[in-house]
């Protein structure tokens, strides 16, 4: 089946990973260490992701779950530098969606797990977030990768076949969770290396 659309994560595709100063800066607001703080970040981030919690909230779980306790000032700050730690893009990878977007027929979307604040934020000051034809992000659908829903949300909005869609992602458990389904998916390592894969798949980017 021909390819009829190409998908990409935004956080670590899209987007640069934050840079390590972003986590000293917020460990210093929550007094700990930075490596204990990142211990707390990712396994508490799925209902923040998911849009059913703010940030504050978030960081005073996280928090709490460290036994740490911060002022609601605090917690502000922490939410905002988190925000704007993942706004640093990738022009390689822009670069390459600017060129899928050019081919005829070819649809370009964005399928990620994100906040609603951090989506709201994006909107305004990410002009990559106008580039696809269809994005899917998380805290809009109530559900997150890995999970089954999201990617048939995806399916479903593209109006492709699973076979007929490229998914760029740079975790492993939502790749396959990705293929499980069908989907063509492939783990993210740099823009070179996925507009490789796409020509190997007759794309010609």
């Amino acid at each position: 089946m021909d390819i009829k659309a190409v998908v990409f994560d935004y956080g670590k595709v899209i987007s640069f990973p934050p840079e390590d100063s972003a986590l000293d800066e917020l460990a210093a607001i929550a007094g700990m260490s930075p490596q204990a703080l990142d211990s707390l970040l990712w396994p508490h981030r799925a209902e923040y992701d998911r849009g059913t919690i703010t940030g504050k909230e978030y960081y005073r779980m996280l928090l709490a779950a460290g036994g740490v306790h911060r002022d609601d000032r605090a917690l502000e700050k922490m939410t905002a530098l988190d925000l704007r730690s993942w706004t640093h893009i990738n022009p390689g990878t822009v670069k390459l969606m600017e060129d899928i977007r050019a081919i005829p027929g070819l649809k370009l979307g964005i399928l990620s797990n994100m906040p609603h604040e951090f989506l709201a934020l994006a909107r305004g000051t990410v002009p990559v977030f106008d580039l696809p034809d269809r994005s899917i992000f998380s805290c809009e659908v109530g559900y997150i990768k890995p999970e089954a829903a999201i990617y048939r949300r995806l399916l479903s909005a593209l109006g492709v076949e699973p076979e007929a869609l490229v998914f760029f992602d740079d975790m492993q458990i939502n790749i396959d969770a990705a293929r499980s389904l069908g989907i063509r998916a492939f783990l993210w390592k740099d823009p070179e290396t996925a507009r490789a894969e796409l020509n190997r798949l007759k794309i010609p980017v």
